[in-house]
């Protein structure tokens, strides 16, 4: 055999690979003791010492899963960004239950003489999993807020900052008998036809104070419709709150007061931009007839559609071509069309707002991320539109793809900023580049078509990255098909989730999701969600089964 050709061979004292040796990988001391030893005696760089600190959690992890564990008829929703609170909504979903968290050793004396790395369902484990969850969370309170026929949607919740406050939205469907008035659901000349997959709605939106409980204050928005679910209607930066109402395309920016536990109204976005844009309207109308005025029939274009059609407009006059000013009229029946289907905050003064047809919005076409659609970039304060990019944009997409973590806002709330995005992780780089790349190579795939997939994910709902450490790909390797950072609910495995350690590739722990050596029906589809603590060893995982929920703990055990 040709040495210089040879992969590797192995020649007395270890591998050689084309007569150079190879050296084994170096392990890092995985004695917690010794870390925390080093830890103590030897300084870190500038900045470093959260990194250094933070890499203890590959020495404490969630080692034990606890299975089908029996939990009050509630649905388990979130922690608090600080980890003290946990929130459910009652089974009849018209109240919040407020849980103080017991921390992860809460159950280790249950659990003493317990072996291996999961309890099923056997008759010895009844009386643990009896118990379990009383042992972790402590009722605190339980708030009466959903009124007159409404109900809290499960998956919208949007915490405060300082982990004080929580808001909630509920809803309700209108009655048929007595259907609305025709002016209560076109109150300006973009209101959007609603129909039987896209319905209207009563909706209110809760502040809930989690230390006593109390409902602190409400907004209410009647005949309506606001996307509720994984918070796609709703965003909550620092204090800034906006709530974007599709039915009558207006963004409705409010302040949460957390010293008053108050929502405060700033501004509403749509027909008009200013606060006294109104006032000044109103002021030129003509009162001759008698007859009130509807906004219905108003034949200008309203501010902020303006705005995007002056910025097109200005934009296709600065490229000097009377080809662009010949584009711009073509389409400009198109752009007058689109309508606002998602938004987020970026920061305080700035918004990003998706347009699409009406079509789109109104969740008349199955498929919508495969239309066109247009990114919009408002400046609320001095009402400018900035940037206006398609849902092909390899611009955007760059821009995305390098700051993503100004997309997510995920830990607005700590003082270090651990994130692991595409932008500031080289794992998630690598995870979202063979995703681009499975799609480019895909049938009907293409450089385009994964342009506009990885765009779609934009805007970005708001609060719907987990923070907890056992999700940092920096820290854990572990298969993202079946869990991320994404709070969204997961196909279901049949095998345990493994988690490898970055700085060793050993293997830590494994999640076991949903029941254990039982097979489903052959046409169920599972999905499992994972609730994970911000800060400590402890998770949930719920797995759904056409009607049934199964409730697994994940903790911190001592097999000793």
């Amino acid at each position: 055999m040709d040495t210089k050709h040879a992969m590797a061979s192995c020649v007395g004292q270890g591998l050689k690979f084309q007569g150079q040796e190879i050296r084994q990988r170096k392990i890092p001391n995985q004695n917690i003791v010794q870390r925390f030893f080093y830890q103590q005696t030897h300084t870190s760089l500038p900045g470093a010492q959260f990194n250094r600190a933070r890499s203890l959690y590959t020495n404490v992890f969630p080692n034990f899963t606890v299975v089908n564990v029996e939990k009050p008829p509630c649905f388990l929703r979130k922690f608090s960004p600080d980890g003290r609170y946990f929130i459910a909504f009652s089974s009849d979903q018209t109240s919040i239950e407020i849980y103080s968290f017991q921390g992860s050793a809460a159950a280790e004396d249950i659990l003493q003489n317990v072996k291996g790395d999961f309890m099923g369902t056997d008759q010895e484990s009844l009386r643990v999993r009896g118990v379990l969850f009383d042992r972790f969370f402590k009722l605190k309170h339980v708030t009466h807020v959903a009124n007159h026929g409404e109900h809290l949607n499960r998956e919208c919740s949007l915490f405060t900052d300082d982990g004080n406050y929580v808001m909630v939205g509920s809803a309700m469907y209108i009655p048929d008998d007595p259907y609305p008035l025709f002016w209560e659901m076109y109150r300006n000349n973009e209101s959007v036809s609603p129909n039987q997959r896209s319905p209207l709605e009563n909706y209110s939106l809760l502040l809930i104070d989690l230390e006593t409980g109390r409902l602190c204050d409400t907004r209410q928005f009647r005949c309506d419709k606001i996307f509720l679910s994984h918070n796609q209607g709703l965003y909550l930066y620092k204090n800034t709150l906006a709530v974007l109402s599709v039915q009558q395309q207006t963004i409705h920016i409010f302040q949460v007061n957390t010293e008053n536990a108050s929502f405060v109204d700033v501004r509403s976005i749509g027909r008009f931009c200013y606060e006294d844009d109104g006032l000044y309207f109103h002021m030129g109308l003509d009162r001759v007839s008698g007859q009130p005025h509807r906004p219905f029939y108003d034949n200008t274009i309203n501010s902020l559609k303006h705005r995007l059609m002056v910025f097109l407009y200005r934009r296709a006059i600065h490229e000097g071509t009377l080809y662009a000013l010949r584009k711009f009229y073509k389409y400009f029946d198109q752009f007058k069309a689109l309508r606002m289907w998602k938004m987020q905050l970026l920061d305080e003064n700035h918004l990003l707002i998706k347009y699409a047809s009406e079509d789109v919005v109104t969740l008349k076409i199955s498929d919508p991320n495969s239309q066109p659609s247009f990114f919009v970039v408002y400046n609320m304060v001095n009402t400018e539109v900035l940037a206006v990019c398609e849902n092909i944009s390899e611009d955007l997409l760059e821009l995305f793809e390098n700051f993503c973590d100004l997309f997510r806002n995920a830990t607005l709330h700590d003082g270090a900023q651990f994130t692991c995005s595409a932008s500031s992780n080289i794992y998630a780089r690598q995870i979202q580049q063979r995703f681009k790349h499975t799609i480019i190579n895909a049938k009907f795939g293409g450089h385009t078509e994964a342009v506009k997939r990885l765009l779609a994910q934009l805007p970005i709902s708001s609060q719907s990255y987990s923070c907890s450490p056992y999700l940092d790909l920096a820290l854990f390797s572990y298969d993202d098909k079946w869990v991320s950072q994404m709070e969204r609910p997961k196909a279901c495995g049949d095998y345990p989730i493994r988690f490898y350690a970055r700085d060793s590739g050993l293997l830590k722990f494994k999640i076991y999701a949903g029941v254990m050596g039982r097979s489903p029906p052959p046409t169920a589809r599972r999905l499992v969600a994972f609730t994970f603590h911000p800060s400590e060893p402890f998770a949930i995982s719920v797995q759904r089964t056409n009607a049934e929920y199964v409730v697994n703990f994940h903790i911190r055990h001592s097999h000793q």
